[in-house]
């Protein structure tokens, strides 16, 4: 009998959350034997998933072109809809992204969070079975459902355990994304009219109009538009990002905004051709703005999360560019840039949240002269900043010279302009590293305690992860490649079938 791996994969935290509702709460200051359980039950639970979707990884077979560990059961057949989940290339990678960032920021919560641990621990696992359905999903009404419950633990994560303002940051984010999914709800309908069914492969197969294309696909950038988040949708990140427990921060920024990159792909770019070659160019204009503005705005900040937020619009801008280049290399480098971004964002924030957490504040003028206090935090979290920057020898690195590769067959300018991503980037990175790490030395700091064995266990696996992208690239790029490679050619025959069309015509003229 043969194993669903993927539905294991995507409902075991499921089948965990239910296991830690069994878990009977404590209150704030009640012992803590309750909490520990939960904490050990979701820990153990994601360490399960992620070995599970380590096994898809190494079974999937790049050779083969198309869906690989499909599963299908009849849901709605007189609608044409079905509960179908698979995995290609792409989305593989992003569900291993997701199962490897759930247990580190599961550790990472360990002694961060003290009250109502049971809860936050059923959200995280909520939110782990929320994200990797929506990568596996196959179907656009399963894609829709798994992509708007996304929004219920991670507002509750951001609402409950983050900061002063947290409430605000928490209905922010909900209404912004609620929002924007319902234009992808109208979307979905209207591609469920015409093709009869919302089977994601044969969508991808289905030929819509022009004009149907043109509002379908503006609908999705409205719905895509803010997740990911593009310029001017971004209102909610900076707020959303600072506020949130930095392990949840961790799963939004480093997962949940690649859920945004991945509609634009899975669905804009790959059903809607013709609007994605109209919209190119405006869509790499949007892109270079967030580069740019993002990258500014990171600079003015006084304090360390939100500047961190704000880079990592900026490097979202970057792989919209990549993506809506239109040729392999670009979108190549847009998904890699995407899955190195999520381990360096994660590791930036994370490492933020071990200093904070012992000083009390994230404003940069309350640090100085952590590095003499602090060198193994200080050791990773250049590790982290270098690879923000795009260091040669970090992931970062090998996604942003792809996308430039991609860049400048678009245009010289286009490639300039992304590129200020890296100039930029170094600046705001290194002026809040000098500070922090080498500025003048505070007295109100004291003596730091430097990183523990549980914080070396959290950062020390993103450290490697981002080497081992830098170095070793061609073992996620050969997972993807064909899956880009195939794309890409539909995108390069879509821009010639008008052009091809017209021949007929043009030689029954000539005769």
């Amino acid at each position: 009998m043969h194993l669903p791996l993927l539905s294991l994969v995507t409902f075991l935290p499921l089948l965990g959350a239910l296991v830690l509702l069994l878990v009977r709460g404590t209150p704030d200051g009640a012992p803590r034997a309750s909490s520990d359980t939960a904490r050990w039950i979701a820990l153990w639970t994601s360490v399960v998933v992620w070995l599970l979707s380590v096994v898809l990884w190494l079974s999937y077979d790049p050779s083969v072109a198309g869906f690989q560990f499909q599963q299908r059961v009849d849901w709605m057949p007189a609608l044409g809809i079905s509960f179908h989940l698979g995995l290609d290339g792409i989305s593989l990678l992003f569900v291993l992204l997701a199962t490897t960032l759930t247990p580190i920021a599961i550790l990472a919560s360990w002694r961060l969070i003290d009250s109502r641990v049971r809860d936050y621990m059923l959200a995280i696992l909520l939110l782990e079975t929320t994200l990797i359905g929506v990568f596996a999903a196959l179907d656009f009404v399963v894609f829709y459902v798994f992509y708007e419950a996304t929004l219920i633990p991670a507002s509750l994560l951001i609402g409950v355990w983050g900061g002063p303002k947290r409430v605000f940051a928490s209905l922010k984010f909900f209404l912004f994304t609620f929002g924007g999914s319902l234009f992808m709800l109208i979307a979905l309908i209207a591609m469920w009219q015409i093709a009869g069914t919302t089977d994601i492969p044969t969508l991808l197969a289905t030929h819509f109009t022009p004009h149907a294309q043109g509002w379908m696909f503006l609908c999705l950038v409205l719905a895509f538009g803010v997740k990911l988040p593009i310029f001017p949708l971004h209102g909610w990140l900076s707020d959303a990002y600072a506020e949130a427990p930095a392990p949840a921060t961790a799963l939004i920024a480093g997962v949940l905004s690649k859920a945004g990159a991945y509609g634009f792909l899975r669905f804009a770019i790959s059903m809607l051709p013709d609007a994605s070659h109209r919209a190119a160019p405006w869509m790499i204009g949007l892109g270079i703005v967030a580069v740019i503005y993002a990258a500014a705005v990171a600079l003015a900040q006084t304090d360390m999360k939100r500047m961190i937020a704000y880079s990592s619009f900026s490097h979202m801008g970057l792989v919209l560019v990549g993506l809506f280049t239109l040729n392999a290399a670009g979108v190549a480098g847009a998904v890699f840039q995407m899955l190195s971004h999520g381990i360096i964002i994660a590791g930036l924030f994370l490492a933020i949240a071990m200093l904070t957490s012992r000083v009390g504040t994230g404003e940069i003028a309350g640090f100085g002269g952590v590095a003499h206090r602090m060198p193994r935090l200080a050791t990773l979290a250049m590790l982290f900043a270098m690879a923000n920057i795009g260091l040669p020898g970090t992931g970062a690195f090998v996604g942003e010279l792809l996308v430039m590769i991609g860049a400048i067959q678009v245009g010289f300018w286009v490639a300039l302009l992304s590129g200020m991503s890296m100039i930029l980037g170094a600046v705001y990175m290194l002026v809040l590293y000098r500070r922090v790490m080498f500025g003048a030395a505070k007295s109100a700091l004291g003596v730091l305690r430097d990183l523990t064995g549980p914080e070396l266990a959290v950062l020390a696996p993103l450290a490697l992860i981002t080497l081992w992208m830098g170095i070793y690239p061609s073992s996620f790029t050969r997972v993807f490649d064909p899956g880009v490679r195939v794309l890409a050619q539909m995108e390069h025959d879509s821009q010639h079938a008008p052009q091809q069309a017209m021949l007929p015509g043009l030689s029954e003229a000539a005769r």
